[in-house]
């Protein structure tokens, strides 16, 4: 729908013309006079005739709401303009349409509000959309951050010169600071349209075109939502959403999907002498041509996560300029190629050797980094601004660190060899008197248990998870008749059995029924996939609707995944496009993640591999089979059990018979990870090289050689974006390292997978933890 329909809509809302879809009203009725919508939890709001659009408000933090209107069909429920973004409205406010027509706010800490609350419909905040045409001067204001709605960094304006420029400002306020693209076409009745066919470009008053900014190839926009919105980041981006799933591709899938952006790379855009670039002081910014990333060099830690743009901060103590010579062993440098600071200089060296250029900065008290480029070095002060990876730039970054930061925080007299002494005899007595306790209770607690197992044998099983864990307890009949017999299969395990479903009262009806083999442990295994994944709920975790105990029959009912196993789309031929395994990557650890550190009760879950990660309709990642799922209390680390899991995704701790840590599944990831990137099994014995056999040892020598394209040579979209394949080989390696100190968190895997954290080289990782 147009923007200046849009507008008409609302405004003949003034005219009492229009029905309301208003979840909390009637589904269908004149709005009259002295109508209001509120501010509450389950949102209020006023629908389009058409649906697709709704004003109203919407929930953005605990006890703030936000005035704006939205796409209403979509489930992303995306906002396409807003009122006073800097100051929510609270719960409780009503916006209330006046018996003189006009638009009044009352706030119910205050009272009655101003007709003039918000700014007037014909003026967008950072969105536009088809139909509309913004004229001379015009401007556009990035919100500050994704769920924060004031005003941000980054300025759209058509000038009244004519001219289109994006602009950093100086936050806070809203001067501008430095231009980082314009058409540089200057003159009068200029305007920049979005039209219907999905084109946006600046024309003249005659109606000729002076510059394309985007435009849609090969689909149809009337198929399509679309938007165009300087995003909080800066970039001006042309997105479009399928507005049903018969237009959905694998370019196109029901999400919004980029169609531009502008500029091409704003991370090389950004060079002014001021300010802190793209991504804040002593941060880089990498583009991958779509999304900007944000990055703190090895040493430094974001100043706030959720705010990345705020920059990065030290974890160190910086040299001292009083004995900056005798401290220069404290310091040495990580290096980081195709990354530069280039508005940081302060000397400048050549010819000069590496050796020289090091030398040179770490007894320099004012250098926090230094460049090298072909023979070339440059000191840079602090804070770094500007910075960004740049594959042109040839050279290498080398970032000053302190070797050890807890030597420089710590004072020496609160460790002195007596006090070493007593703590460590206080630490054996009190260690031999925990021991002791702890096997009585362990004894005490065996015999009870035992007592109440061999009077329990003989009772009928019953549904005892059910009331605790919020669980349906379905009957054996009805799993029976719900899967018709159980005849249509879906998958097999060593240990169970999938079953396709259909259940009436089920929301979506169809389901995936797991019918448990019966062993002699197959009672131990239902408890702990129960026991572990009824208390999870995350995005990324496949979700138990309910279980079967009845008798012998040991069942659980799971959520349908209807594009079904990873393994499907890596080892069949049916092929993901890269983006999507980038998605699914990012996904997956993001729900392992949740498992070892968010959810209440730690799991480790054994057996990551990518016959247990399933898709759906959107083709998000879902961990599932949580059969041999291990629970650690929250203060236990480590974990003693046989061996579990899958060969080739089995980390070698197993073997050793050494406990079991999260970091298990940080090796099964790992692998998987190689399997993503490459589209193949993580052994296979029917490749035509030899070397080629074991994919961690052919990752490791691409690595070695530097030749990431071998390992994605027949993939066109993967070579594209080299960087991130040769980033996620490195995660990878890092993953799959034989010590388990060696390996990353999981968390530190999501912040590099995503772009938050630098990749360490794994192999230098390796040799300092042996």
């Amino acid at each position: 729908m147009a923007f200046e329909k849009l507008c008409l809509i609302f405004l003949l809302f003034l005219l009492l013309a229009l029905l309301s879809h208003s979840v909390v009203s009637q589904s269908s009725k004149n709005i009259s006079l002295g109508t209001s919508i509120t501010a509450v939890e389950k949102g209020s709001f006023w629908a389009s005739p058409s649906g697709e659009f709704a004003f109203g408000f919407q929930q953005i933090q605990k006890d703030g709401f936000l005035l704006a209107i939205w796409f209403n069909k979509i489930q992303e429920k995306t906002i396409v303009w807003s009122a006073n973004g800097q100051n929510l409205a609270p719960n409780g406010s009503k916006v209330v349409l006046s018996t003189d027509g006009s638009f009044q706010l009352v706030d119910p800490t205050v009272g009655q509000g101003s007709q003039n609350w918000w700014q007037s419909f014909d003026h967008p905040t950072d969105t536009i959309l088809p139909g509309q045409i913004l004229h001379q001067p015009a401007q556009l204001v990035s919100h500050y951050l994704p769920n924060n709605y004031s005003k941000g960094r980054f300025l759209f304006a058509l000038q009244d010169d004519g001219n289109f420029v994006l602009y950093t400002t100086n936050y806070p306020t809203d001067s501008v600071n430095y231009a980082y693209w314009t058409t540089q076409v200057f003159g009068s009745d200029f305007s920049v349209v979005f039209n219907q066919s999905g084109s946006i470009f600046v024309q003249r008053s005659n109606k000729s075109i002076i510059q394309t900014i985007s435009s849609l190839k090969d689909i149809s926009a009337q198929n399509f939502y679309q938007r165009a919105i300087l995003d909080y980041d800066g970039v001006f981006r042309h997105y479009i959403y399928p507005k049903d799933s018969k237009y959905s591709t694998r370019n196109h899938p029901m999400a919004w999907s980029i169609q531009s952006v502008t500029p091409s790379n704003i991370c090389l855009r950004i060079s002014g002498p001021i300010g802190g670039g793209a991504c804040g002081p002593n941060s880089y910014c990498n583009f991958d041509g779509k999304m900007k990333s944000c990055n703190c060099p090895a040493g430094y830690s974001f100043i706030d996560p959720n705010d990345v743009m705020k920059g990065c901060k030290q974890n160190f103590v910086l040299q001292s300029c009083d004995e900056a010579s005798s401290q220069a062993h404290l310091f040495y440098f990580n290096e980081m190629l195709h990354i530069d600071w280039p508005n940081t200089d302060y000397e400048y060296f050549k010819p000069v050797s590496e050796d020289w250029c090091r030398q040179a900065c770490l007894d320099d008290c004012l250098c926090g980094a230094a460049s090298f480029n072909e023979g070339a070095c440059s000191k840079k002060n602090l804070p770094l601004f500007n910075g960004r990876f740049d594959l042109s730039f040839q050279g290498k970054a080398l970032i000053k660190v302190r070797k050890d930061n807890s030597s420089s925080l710590i004072p020496r007299e609160i460790n002195p060899k007596n006090d070493k002494s007593k703590l460590f005899i206080s630490g054996l007595i009190l260690m031999a008197t925990s021991i002791f306790l702890w096997l009585l209770l362990i004894v005490a607690v065996y015999l009870v248990l035992y007592w109440f197992r061999r009077n329990n044998q003989k009772l009928p099983k019953s549904s005892q998870f059910g009331p605790i864990m919020n669980l349906k307890s379905f009957t054996y009949e009805e799993l029976w008749e719900g899967t018709n017999g159980f005849s249509e299969e879906l998958g097999r395990g060593a240990f169970s059995v999938v079953y396709k479903g259909v259940l009436p009262n089920h929301p979506k009806n169809l389901v995936a029924v797991k019918k448990l083999k019966l062993l002699n442990d197959s009672d131990k295994e239902f408890e702990a996939e129960v026991s572990a994944i009824s208390q999870t709920h995350h995005r990324n975790l496949v979700k138990l609707l309910g279980f079967c105990n009845e008798g012998e029959h040991r069942l659980l009912v799971y959520e349908y995944m209807s594009k079904g196993t990873l393994a499907n789309f890596l080892f069949e031929g049916q092929r993901l496009s890269w983006y999507q395994r980038v998605q699914i990557a990012i996904g997956t650890a993001k729900g392992l993640l949740y498992l070892h550190e968010e959810c209440n009760t730690q799991i480790i879950h054994c057996d990551i591999k990518p016959q247990n990660v399933l898709l759906d309709d959107s083709y998000t990642a879902k961990i599932s089979d949580f059969g041999l799922a291990k629970l650690l209390k929250i203060d236990q680390a480590v974990t003693t059990t046989a061996i579990r899991g899958t060969k080739g995704y089995v980390a070698a701790e197993w073997f050793k018979n050494k406990p079991i840590t999260m970091k298990v599944d940080v090796y099964s990831f790992g692998v998987m990870l190689l399997e993503l990137i490459c589209c193949r099994k993580n052994y296979d014995s029917n490749v035509e090289d030899e070397i080629k056999m074991v994919l961690i040892d052919w990752a490791c020598d691409c690595f070695h050689y530097r030749r990431f394209d071998l390992l994605v040579e027949d993939d066109k979209e993967a070579l594209s974006d080299i960087e991130r394949v040769e980033k996620y080989v490195r995660i990878s390696i890092w993953c799959t390292q034989d010590d388990p100190l060696a390996r990353p968190t999981m968390k530190q895997v999501v912040q590099t997978l995503e772009g938050f954290m630098d990749v360490p080289n794994p192999f230098v990782l390796q040799s300092v933890t042996s």
